[in-house]
């Protein structure tokens, strides 16, 4: 029942999702990221009070709220959403968000859970927050909507590898403090999976992008830059987004372990909370990420 459940929600958000990563104008597609954001966040505190913090939840909402509605009108105050120009908001978000939110916490009463507060609001920013509008950016990028598609592929398929096989044929623990079910079985065969995919997206790179441009779901003005690129290079970034997603999952095992609980929330039938769902991209996105900043500056 538990892997019907989690077969059909995938089928039913599959399609959502990608419609919204191709085709969802930037205002759209800041504003879903932003609520995708704000839940697994509201996951993330209420983990964080089971290790004794009294997190500041609206203080969070506010500041992450505040970043995805800049990103979101930012397309008529370019070059916001230009690499560069998204490059300096998030570091001064970044850079900021621990001394607005230590000065936030100075009100409380009781002045031993201020710190721990501020520390987990500004943690629950950059680990979440960020991730997701860095996906927001790349679809902003030459080819960014073609990479999109690619890391999405890449982590769905790394992620039903390693679950199949690793229940199917995993023996050898990875991580069995941390995460009991999963194997190096499955770890091999996720990166398999997710090296498969880029190989055969890069391969077909250019048709694909011609589909898409048929379809409606990327626009004009990415036809005539997708080329198809180098394989080692595809190999090489495929494996790195792997690791990266792999050791998403890990870490939010982690948190979730440490704080004695199964999974973030119940939103997703058959997949836990919006945090279970997300993890792996929290990694991977800002690999990705830099990987395409850094394309752009060696143009």
């Amino acid at each position: 029942m538990e892997l019907l459940k989690r077969v059909l929600t995938a089928v039913v958000l599959i399609p959502i999702v990608l419609l919204l990563v191709l085709r969802a104008p930037v205002p759209v597609l800041a504003f879903v990221a932003g609520v995708v954001a704000l839940l697994a966040i509201h996951e993330l505190l209420k983990l964080a009070e089971s290790y004794s913090i009294r997190p500041l939840y609206l203080p969070t909402y506010v500041f992450a709220g505040l970043f995805f509605l800049l990103i979101a009108i930012s397309p008529g105050l370019t070059p916001a959403l230009s690499t560069s120009g998204f490059a300096f908001i998030a570091v001064c978000a970044a850079a900021f968000s621990p001394f607005v939110f230590l000065a936030i916490a100075m009100r409380r009463d009781e002045l031993s859970t201020a710190f721990p507060a501020a520390m987990a609001a500004a943690f629950a920013f950059v680990y979440i927050a960020l991730p997701m509008a860095f996906l927001v950016q790349l679809r902003e990028q030459w080819e960014g909507s073609f990479f999109l598609l690619y890391l999405l592929l890449l982590v769905w398929a790394g992620d039903i590898f390693a679950y199949f096989i690793g229940k199917a044929l995993g023996t050898h623990r990875m991580s069995p403090r941390v995460s009991p079910k999963k194997t190096w079985e499955g770890a091999v065969a996720s990166i398999i999976a997710s090296v498969a995919v880029g190989m055969l997206m890069a391969h077909y790179a250019v048709p694909i992008s011609r589909a898409l441009l048929h379809a409606r779901l990327i626009e004009q003005r990415d036809d005539g830059v997708f080329q198809e690129p180098q394989m080692f290079a595809i190999v090489l970034l495929s494996i790195v987004l792997n690791v990266a997603a792999q050791l998403g999952d890990l870490v939010e095992s982690l948190i979730k372990r440490g704080a004695g609980a199964k999974d973030s929330g119940a939103i997703l039938p058959g997949h836990g909370g919006m945090f279970d769902r997300i993890d792996a991209l929290l990694f991977a996105a800002p690999v990705l990420w830099a990987y395409m900043a850094w394309r752009v500056l060696m143009q």
